[in-house]
């Protein structure tokens, strides 16, 4: 049976990628990680913010009341929690592909276009075998078109390309105003892959202290349905990778992604809930499945399920919603009539 796939047009062993997380941030764990089968590793992002507000020795928090890059500024630690140079992120970079035979994707989150492609220069320098630029921005100015942000992200994924030849994909939110076009755009542009989807992380209200805090929720199954619908749109439409996170948390996640055309998976919450170890019940999981459904290779499931290729395109589109909204409708209805009869007795 042969679980590889192409990512970034990186041959890997299987779609299981580790995204993007803390885990990342020690090489013993990325090295548990390869050994419990992960095909590759997206290491931490290195944070254009953090750089700044190390070098100007400021220990406060960044003001992020304007538009804004990031996960996001408000909700960074103090600086000195974070001792994240450049030197230090460029080291560990190379500490991990020293470590691991898996390819290392390096996960960069900038501010300014410059410092997006000064940094990724330097990445690419410490052997980075692809870039994640994670674009994270809140537009808050009511003075911004929705055509503005997308031209930020255009220019941001340009000047990457053109300061590095290793593959870069981009990470980033479904919140525009047409994302097919979105898509379009940035594979016309020359991304490598794209990662659906970027998660907000919004502040909660502490109702004791009346203040503004960060909350960080993991994600939940349920948000795997997002990815999936847009994964199976794009698939076979645009060249560039395409690369599902947000809800993956088990193997029958991984197969209905891979099915509507997914080239891999990425774990983070999954594996920060049940531990590293978890990927290999992941991948038996998905083996186990392929072997009863008599499927030999990845290659043969994806995109099978797409809107290209399943037997009911309209599945993902506007049409579907009458048929979803009916069958709820007649749930709610047995749902009553069986609670008449329960009443009546």
């Amino acid at each position: 049976m042969d679980l590889s796939t192409k990512y970034l047009g990186l041959k890997l062993r299987t779609p299981l990628v580790a995204s993007s997380s803390p885990i990342s941030h020690e090489i013993s764990a990325i090295r548990r990680l390869e050994e419990a089968g992960a095909s590759a590793v997206v290491l931490h992002s290195l944070f254009e913010e953090q750089l700044h507000q190390e070098g100007s020795g400021v220990e406060h928090r960044p003001n992020a009341t304007s538009d804004s890059f990031a996960e996001s500024p408000a909700y960074f630690p103090k600086a000195i929690e974070f001792r994240n140079r450049p030197e230090d992120y460029l080291n560990h970079v190379r500490r991990a592909k020293d470590a691991v035979d898996i390819p290392v994707i390096a996960s960069l989150n900038g501010a300014t276009i410059g410092g997006w492609a000064k940094y990724a220069r330097q990445i690419e320098q410490a052997g980075a075998d692809a870039i994640e630029c994670n674009i994270y921005f809140v537009p808050t100015n009511m003075d911004t078109s929705g055509s503005t942000i997308e031209e930020t992200y255009i220019d941001i994924l340009r000047e990457v390309k053109t300061s590095v030849h290793i593959p870069v994909a981009v990470k980033l939110s479904p919140f525009f105003s047409n994302f097919a076009n979105m898509a379009k755009q940035l594979d016309q542009t020359g991304a490598d892959g794209l990662v659906l989807f970027n998660r907000f992380y919004q502040p909660d209200v502490d109702l004791d202290e009346l203040e503004v805090r960060p909350s960080v929720l993991l994600s939940t199954p349920p948000e795997l349905r997002l990815p999936l619908t847009w994964i199976g749109i794009l698939y076979g439409r645009i060249r560039a990778s395409l690369a599902a996170t947000s809800g993956v948390h088990g193997p029958e996640d991984v197969i209905k992604l891979l099915l509507v055309g997914a080239d891999v998976t990425m774990l983070c919450s999954t594996l920060l809930g049940n531990g590293i170890s978890f990927l290999r019940l992941i991948e038996g999981g998905v083996r186990e499945w392929m072997e009863k459904h008599e499927y030999q290779s990845v290659h043969e499931m994806q995109g099978s399920l797409s809107q290209l290729h399943c037997p009911d395109p309209g599945a993902f589109e506007r049409a579907q919603y009458t048929r979803a909204v009916k069958g709820l409708q007649h749930v709610l209805l047995t749902g009553r009539q069986a609670w008449k009869v329960l009443s009546s007795e």
